[in-house]
Order: structure tokens, then sequence, then C-alpha cells
């Protein structure tokens, strides 16, 4: 039985890591742009940024003002067995997001969309959002919380087969060109791309694409590993740095993920985390252990299956 008390506690650490501590594979993909940027503001902007997270850290102060809009995903394993069951997880995610706003502190960011009402604590109607995945035999339950902005950053096209990778390549191009231009993200970023399934699985790929998987990280598939290294130079190539000046450092990563989807349609949708990535994970084994992470580990064999029932593949010893 995995206590509630260790869940909230770790949930309120994991607030306090993702708004401080920027997650070590993004900050080296932002010292690699550090050093091949041609732009002199955006070279600029990233050098006084990366001072910005060593400042944070040490002062044990959010990174940024504007601390985005707090989420979870949680993985049980099968043989999980929480103290109270899922709805007292819940309430220990919601009670750790009120009291991180307090403590850290985070800036309220959520309210009503009609009647703006503020309970000043980030937490309300649907808020925060909680997603979850499973894992086979396992006892152990992994938190990872996101704290991404919430007002731009993603887009969403249903493209049809005929479109091609032509197509493909085209809306990400548009994509980028008008978020730097319009200041609709903070740059450069890791860009999660998803691809196919329902119109709103298809935006969930996306955007889990971009804050749950790391820099380096490749997808399995060869050939959609090879798209994301030809889409991160793509993005990079079209004259745009960090904060939208002039530069070559647009992207940090690509990361795709799929979905199948209907027969008629290839839906898209394109993200970009923040300059500020913002993320933390822990395991809670079933035995009380705490094993804090940067890797959310959230796509794996299982999570991508493709058929019905699920075979852990066997590894092939080396002769």
């Amino acid at each position: 039985m995995i206590p509630l008390s260790t869940i909230q506690s770790t949930a309120e650490s994991l607030m306090a890591k993702a708004a401080i501590e920027i997650p070590e594979d993004y900050l080296g993909g932002l010292r690699a742009c550090a050093n091949t940027e041609t732009g002199d503001l955006s070279a600029f902007v990233i050098q006084a940024m990366l001072e910005n997270y060593e400042a944070a850290k040490e002062d044990r102060r959010a990174m940024c003002g504007d601390t985005g809009v707090p989420r979870w995903y949680v993985k049980y394993g099968n043989e999980a067995r929480p103290e109270g069951g899922p709805v007292a997880v819940e309430r220990a995610l919601r009670q750790a997001t009120a009291s991180a706003t307090r403590s850290v502190p985070l800036r309220p960011n959520r309210v009503h969309p009609l009647w703006r009402t503020d309970h000043d604590n980030n937490v309300g109607i649907n808020a925060p959002e909680i997603e979850y995945a499973f894992h086979p035999e396992a006892d152990w339950i992994d938190l990872t919380t996101v704290h991404k902005g919430g007002l731009f950053g993603s887009d969403y096209r249903m493209l049809f087969p005929g479109d091609g990778m032509q197509g493909i390549r085209r809306f990400f191009l548009d994509t980028l060109v008008g978020f730097g231009k319009r200041g609709l993200a903070c740059q450069p970023a890791i860009v999660g791309i998803g691809l196919g399934g329902s119109k709103d699985a298809c935006m969930v790929l996306g955007k889990q694409a971009s804050c749950l998987r790391t820099v380096g990280s490749r997808n399995p598939d060869p050939k959609i590993a090879a798209m994301e290294e030809e889409f991160r130079e793509l993005g990079n190539s079209i004259g745009m740095g960090a904060m939208g000046f002039m530069g070559s450092s647009m992207v940090v990563a690509c990361n795709i993920e799929v979905g199948y989807c209907h027969t008629g349609g290839m839906p898209m949708s394109v993200h970009m985390f923040c300059l500020s990535s913002r993320r933390a994970t822990a395991r809670i084994h079933g035995d009380g252990r705490v094993e804090y992470r940067t890797d959310p580990e959230w796509f794996t064999p299982y999570s991508r299956r493709e058929t019905v029932a699920w075979d852990e593949p066997v590894a092939v010893a080396a002769e």
C-alpha cells in the first residue's frame, strides 16, 4: 500500500522542481543552440536565459514570472495500490497544486472562462488537468508535473492522405513561422508533432510529444526518427531564433508521435513546449520509496503497442 502522505509530499516537491529546475536534457539542448546561434540578439537572449536558470536554481525561485498552467500525468503500474484509491490520489494532486501555488510561489493563472472566478490556487473545474496511463506487472506510480504555457504554442490541421509529406512539411513550417512572427511561442523550444488519431487524440499526442519526450530521444520507428531530425533542421532553417529574433535556433528538438486514424484523413498537430521547459517526475514504489528523475518515460513499447493483447518483447542475447 502506497501511503497517501507520500503521494502528496512527493507531488508538492515535484511542483517546486518543475518551476525552478530546468531538466538536464533540455539544458544541454539549449547550450548546444547557444554554441551554434548565428543571430546576435538571439544569442544574447539564449545566454541571458542560461544565466537566469542558474540564478533561479541558486535562489530557489521560479525561473519565469509566468509559471504556466500546472498539469499532471499519472502512470499506474497494474499492481499499484495507493491508499484511498485513485480518488484520493486526485485529491492529493489538486491539494499539492494549491499548496505549491502559495509556497513556490506559482502565479495563480486559472480562472473560470466566463465569470473569471479565481480561487488563487490554480485549482478549479477540470483544473489541473490529470491524464492517465498504465503499465503491466508493476507496483509503482509515476507522477509527472508539467507547467506549460496556457495561451498559445499549439495548432491543428486536418490534412488528407494526398497531402503526403509535402503537406506535413508545409503545415509545420507555416505553424513555426506564425508562432515566431506573432509571438505565439517562447523559443527555442521542444516541438512536438502529433500525427493521426481522432482530432482530440491528435492534439494530446502532439502535446505529450513536446512535454514528455526528452531532448535526444528518438521514436522507435526509424523512418519517424529520421523525420524528427529532418524537421528539427527544417525548423532551424527559417531564419528565426530565440523569441522571434533573427537567428538559427527555433527548435531544440522535434519529437513525433503517431496514432491510427480514419482512412480518409491525416490529422496533424504542432506544439511548442516553452523556453522554460518545466517538467519533473518521480516514481513512488509499492514499498513507499521515491525516486526523482527528469525523463517521464511516458512513451514505452507498451504505450505504443499495435496489437490487441500485449506480450512483452523478449530480449535476444548477443551471440
